[in-house]
This record gives C-alpha cells, structure tokens and sequence, in this order.
C-alpha cells in the first residue's frame, strides 16, 4: 500500500483542556479539525439516523483534535513538540496517527531536511556531509524524539535574536531545551557556561547526545519542570532564552529574576500574535522591558531586559 502524502495526527485529552490542546495543536497548524460532541443535542432525537453510532457512544468527557501532517514534515518532532509543551501545561493526553507507519516516522522526512542558513549559524543535519565557509558557524543536530530540527519558525526567530544579542562570554539558560539547539547554539556564539532544561527526560538525553555531537564542552542539561530544579550560577544569568508557549511564559515569569543579574536579556519564542498583549504585560509586572521583537509568518519572538529585581 502506498504511504499517504498527509498524515492525520490526533491528540485525544479530557474536555477540559479543550482550549490548551487546541491552541498548542494550532502552533502546529490552523487547519485543525476538532471533534467535541458534550453539547450536541442527542436527546432530541432531531438527527435520528443521520448521527453515526460511534458518535452516540463517545465518552462526551472527551475530545479530540486532528491536524494534517505533509510527509516532508518532521512528524517525530511535531509529537515532541506536542510531548513537551503539554508536559509544562500538566495535560495528560495521548494521540494516534493515520496514514504513515510508525516505523517510518524517523525516517521519511530526513530526505527534505537541509542544511538552515540562518545569519551566521547553519543548521545541518547530524547525518549530512558538510564543510563551512568562512566565518560560517555549523551546528549538526539531530533531534530524535526531542522538538527542536531548526526547521520551526519558532526555533529561527530565537536563534536569530540569540547571534545578534551574544557578544561572548556570557552565562546562558535555556528553558525548555528540546533537542539542546539553542542552548548548542549560545554555546558555539560565544557563551561561556550555557545550561538547558526540559521537563522531559528524553529530550534531555538527546539534547545530551547533540551537544556532544557538536563538541559543546561549556553546555550541561537537566530535567526541571519550568525552573524548579534549576541551578543558578553566581550573579545570576546573563541571558535566558525559552522556546515553549505563552501560558508557560507567563507561568514562570514571576520567577524568573531570582535566575537573572540586573540588566540580563531574555529571549521569549513560540508567541502568537492574539497573546502578545498578555505576554508583554505580564513580563512588564515582572520587571522585564521590552527591547525588540521579531516574525515569521504567524510567529513572533520578542526580547527583554531584566530593568528590576
């Protein structure tokens, strides 16, 4: 049988959480096909045979959310995504895919995945030959099970603020790692001591296994849910950069400065544009001040510096 060109991913949660699944699944794409049955009006009979049986006997306390998947698309990534931002939201969940075994997952895409010129940086897969050139910088990633191949909107707009705010030296954190990219990425930068943590412990395995694929000697990883667990160097951090969403931003906000020295930057990524009032004025409350933002498509990224403690 051939492999179908689209891939049907679907997250099943309690109804509850309707609206965070629903707005993570849109990060991945607004075509989303949602199915909540708790208001239809069964009871009227007014559908007679036209509902399908499987509908009448849904768990109403259920929902799901599908999204459509191209092949060329990293759907491994796209699952890790998922794993990791419903991981800091405390969602439990589970999905199914149609369309493409899973034993292909990891490796259908890699033949559309190239090497990502971003300013200085180049992204190139682990897998790749590769040879820089002048004044370029080559960061080899593989991101496995883990969220983070440099082919999201999210991960370039971060990277981009990361060259142009590095000038070297500094004393880099990263929340919610995923595959270790940006915490590799500060490193190669300039970054003296760079420490990365995601709340799952597969990512941090393979954000262990890129940093050692790239040679990064000055960068460790760990597991923290947001910065519970989070060592803190003397005087705090220089930078902070986190890649996850605007709920989990927001959440860990308050706390956020017990990390930071005076003055510090930190780069927030994986913001949509209706949340961008909430986002700027919770960071403000925080003592944060905004310095710049960026877009790519229906992304932005935005940086702050730290003007308060």
């Amino acid at each position: 049988m051939e492999q179908a060109e689209w891939t049907k991913l679907t997250v099943r949660a309690s109804r509850e959480d309707l609206d965070v699944v629903t707005a993570v699944m849109g990060m991945l794409d607004n075509g989303l096909m949602i199915e909540d049955y708790s208001d239809f009006p069964f009871e009227t009979g007014m559908y007679g045979d036209l509902v399908d049986e499987s509908i009448k006997n849904a768990d109403l306390s259920r929902i799901a959310v599908s999204v459509f998947v191209a092949r060329e698309k990293n759907l491994t990534e796209y699952i890790a995504f998922l794993r990791e931002r419903f991981a800091f939201a405390g969602i439990e969940w589970e999905y199914e895919c149609e369309g493409l075994c899973e034993e292909d997952w990891a490796e259908s895409w890699k033949q559309y995945y190239h090497p990502i010129p971003l300013g200085r940086i180049t992204i190139v897969p682990a897998w790749q030959d590769y040879s820089a050139k002048d004044g370029e910088i080559v960061v080899r990633m593989d991101p496995g099970m883990a969220f983070g191949a440099g082919t999201h909107e999210t991960t370039r707009l971060a990277v981009l603020l990361l060259e142009e705010t590095l000038a070297g030296g500094e004393k880099v954190l990263d929340v919610g790692t995923g595959s270790g990219i940006l915490a590799i990425v500060s490193e190669k930068l300039g970054a003296s001591l760079v420490r990365g943590y995601d709340i799952d412990p597969v990512a941090v395995r393979v954000a262990r296994e890129n940093a050692e694929e790239n040679g990064a000697k000055n960068v460790s990883f760990g597991t923290s849910d947001l910065l519970a667990s989070v060592e803190k160097p003397e005087g705090g951090y220089d930078l902070a950069v986190a890649n996850i969403v605007a709920d989990v931003l927001l959440r860990m906000a308050p706390d956020l400065p017990a990390c930071l020295r005076p003055g510090a930057r930190l780069i927030c990524s994986g913001i949509i544009e209706p949340r961008l009032p909430e986002l700027r004025a919770g960071m403000t409350a925080a003592g944060f001040k905004e310095e710049k933002i960026v877009s790519e498509n229906d992304w932005y990224a935005l940086r702050f510096v730290l003007t308060e403690k």
